[in-house]
Formats: C-alpha cells, sequence, structure tokens
C-alpha cells in the first residue's frame, strides 16, 4: 500500500533507508541543512525553504501559494511504487501539513476530516500548519474543509520532536 512517511530533519535519513522511500519533500527553513540522501535522486527531492509561521513576520519568510503549488504537482508526480518521506525539522508542524495536504490532494474521494483523524490517530503530536492548508485548501478547491478538519482535530501535544509515522494512502483515485 502506497505510505506517506512524515519525520524530522534529524531522522530523515533513518527514515528513507528504513522505507525504502526514493522521493522526499522537505519543508523547512533553511534548505542548506538538510543533506539528501543519496538514494534519492535530485529530481525525486522537492526542498521548500519557508519558517513555520501562519501569519507574515519580520525576517521570516511565509509559505506562498506558489510553494504550496509546487507540493501538490510533486505529489501528483509520485508514482507510489515506493513511499515519501514528507519531513520538516521538528516533524510537527509544516512536515504534518505537507502530509495532510497531500494526502488530500491524492485522494480528493476520500473526506477531508476522514484525512485530518488519520493523522491525529498516526501522530498525537501532528500540528499542521495552518497556512499550508489554509494556502491548500483554496488550490485545491475545498471551499474550507481541509482548514475546518484541522481546527477539528486541534493542537497536538506539545513536544520538542514528533515521532516519525506514516499515512496509508489507498489506491488511485480520479484526482491523482
Amino acid at each position: 500500500m502506497p505510505r506517506i512517511h512524515v519525520c524530522s530533519l534529524r531522522n530523515l535519513h533513518p527514515t528513507v533507508a528504513g522505507t525504502g522511500a526514493r522521493q522526499v519533500l522537505t519543508l523547512i527553513k533553511n534548505i542548506g541543512q538538510v543533506e539528501r540522501p543519496a538514494s534519492v535522486a535530485p529530481d525525486r527531492h522537492l526542498a521548500l525553504d519557508f519558517s513555520d509561521i501562519v501569519a507574515a513576520k519580520d525576517g521570516e519568510v511565509l509559505a506562498s501559494s506558489a510553494q504550496v503549488e509546487a507540493l501538490v504537482d510533486f505529489v501528483h508526480r509520485w508514482d507510489r511504487v515506493a513511499p515519501l518521506v514528507v519531513h520538516c525539522y521538528a516533524g510537527v508542524s509544516r512536515s504534518t501539513a505537507g502530509a495532510f495536504i497531500s494526502a488530500c490532494a491524492l485522494r480528493p474521494d476520500r473526506a477531508e476530516e476522514d484525512w485530518a483523524a488519520d493523522l491525529r490517530r498516526a501522530s498525537p503530536t501532528a500540528t499542521p500548519n495552518l497556512h499550508l492548508v489554509t494556502l491548500a485548501d483554496r488550490l485545491l478547491d475545498r471551499r474550507g474543509r481541509m482548514v475546518a478538519a484541522i481546527e477539528r482535530i486541534g493542537r497536538g501535544v506539545d513536544c520538542f520532536e514528533g515521532t516519525p509515522f506514516h499515512l496509508d494512502i489507498g489506491p488511485r483515485s480520479g484526482g491523482g
């Protein structure tokens, strides 16, 4: 079954090695700190550079609509033969938003609230970045359902670093 694995920067290489992933989505500030795993071809690694913020802040980089569009395009090119790894610095906010967005984009036949519930069951610390989810909700024309689903599960348990987890994506649907 196709899986999206979510982890922190510290767990990137062990997660890729342990899962056999061949595609990586990096959502982190200062992407220069990320070393692409050798088993992942350069064209199968998308690194998006932005801060973990939900509103503009001096000295920080707010994620853009163009970056979320690049994320969605990237996951639509995922062949689902080997797992996809999504990571950020802590594995809590940007990466969990990226996994949720990816799941919604790849499986539009499944309700957003179901994906959010799966996310919460898989990770009690998941706190998806609401700005990313809002941008994706608009891009995917979900009419606020993605945002509402994430607001419904609420903030995860506070932590310094999330424990790696995965979402099972299941079969392709008409959107992916």
